[in-house]
């Protein structure tokens, strides 16, 4: 009897045993978790867009008149002081050799404005003979009329003849003038640059000189050459105290930027980032394929630097740098991880660590910034959420903060 309560004692115990191993073994284990931490703090949503640079007033240096420039001795970079430096020098353009059918052409205008100078001579001529017939019928009509023997109708006929005679032959004069400049005009036609003043009687290039005090951006013409009035030659601005930055926004981020809203420069090449602030919004938008081939609506946005200036920073004209347009900040919001939040219909939720398990939970959130969100309700500081959930995680499943 003995051995049998034996036998069934150690039967008990090695059941028990083996049911307690494989409780322990299937039992559900903890799911490895990132964990984030609700905190409180400084928040900001900004709106990052690559941009450039570039210098608010650009003047550009045109020739004043036709001629022909003398190379430029200045290169990009070069200081000038208003007034006083000569960027530029213009030389006079002397006639140019003429092909063999314009040459002809002018020789023929200039034949003809001979002709026509000869005619009008020659009606001059006939012009003043009859200006002095009338002139003395004029005399004759008014010695008769004195003496009664003409009357006054025919002394008034004389003098309007006379007065004719007069206006016809200045007429005439006048038209002698104007073909002697025909001639004139035709004849230089016929110049050629071996006719030109002796290099001691040519006059002085013309100097141009700064319109502003700044720096040389660009020469568009460097070597010597031949330019038309208003060509451009070079172009000049101060980078360092009209410098400003353009970024090329989305029409639908364009639309939540706001005149003097903080902005925060980076990347630019130096330490540390920069200040600026929204100086204005340009109304008009315009279309730019992206790199991926998609038409997008752009809007300049023009962004001032902190102080107006750039003493030390050595940005130029067209560098790149990022800018981020602070649309929001809080500077005491409470926050969680942004990756932390998920879909449930319509709502945003989070699982909540609680006494080591997973507690889904809805919150409401107000910006986003894509690191951190705002939290309006549903979580408290100092409370652990699981980021970047995955299908392991629902609400009861018991976690673990993974190694890391």
């Amino acid at each position: 009897m003995k051995g049998l309560t034996s036998r069934l004692v150690v039967i008990s115990a090695a059941a028990a045993l083996i049911a307690a191993f494989l409780a322990f073994a299937f039992r559900p284990r903890a799911v490895a978790v990132d964990v984030g931490v609700v905190t409180r703090g400084a928040m900001m949503s900004t709106i990052d867009e690559e941009a450039k640079t570039r210098v608010r007033d650009r003047y550009v240096v045109s020739a004043p008149i036709n001629g022909r420039l003398l190379r430029v001795a200045f290169d990009a970079g070069a200081d000038v002081v208003k007034g006083e430096t000569i960027v530029a020098e213009l030389a006079p353009v002397y006639p140019a050799a003429l092909d063999i059918r314009t040459r002809e052409q002018a020789e023929a205008a200039v034949e003809e404005a001979r002709a026509g100078l000869a005619l009008a001579r020659a009606e001059t001529r006939r012009a003043r003979a009859d200006a002095d017939f009338s002139r003395q019928e004029a005399e004759r009509a008014r010695e008769l009329f004195n003496g009664g023997a003409l009357a006054k109708r025919g002394l008034d006929r004389a003098e309007i003849t006379l007065t004719g005679a007069r206006a016809a032959l200045e007429a005439s004069i006048a038209a002698v003038a104007m073909r002697e400049a025909e001639l004139a005009r035709a004849e230089a036609m016929l110049k050629s640059p071996d006719d030109a003043a002796p290099e001691s009687a040519r006059p002085d290039p013309i100097a141009i000189t700064a319109p502003v005090s700044g720096h040389i951006l660009r020469v568009l013409q460097e070597s010597e050459a031949i330019v038309s009035a208003g060509q451009p030659i070079l172009e000049i601005g101060d980078p360092h105290t009209d410098l400003e930055v353009v970024a090329e926004l989305l029409s639908t981020d364009a639309v939540k930027v706001s005149v003097g809203d903080r902005v925060i420069i980076d990347k630019w090449g130096g330490d540390g980032v920069l200040a600026g602030v929204v100086l204005r919004i340009e109304p008009l938008g315009f279309t730019k394929i992206s790199a991926l081939g998609v038409e997008e609506q752009r809007v300049n946005t023009i962004i001032g630097l902190e102080g107006g200036r750039n003493d030390s920073e050595k940005l130029g004209d067209g560098y790149r740098v990022e800018a981020r347009i602070v649309v929001w900040e809080n500077n005491d919001a409470l926050k969680a991880p942004a990756s932390a939040l998920f879909r449930v219909g319509e709502k945003w939720a989070v699982y909540k660590i609680a006494a080591g398990r997973a507690a889904q939970t809805i919150v409401d959130i107000g910006h986003n910034n894509g690191a951190d969100a705002e939290i309006l309700g549903g979580l408290a500081q100092g409370e652990e959420v699981v980021l970047y959930p995955s299908g392991d995680i629902a609400d009861g499943v018991r976690t673990a903060p993974a190694a890391r």
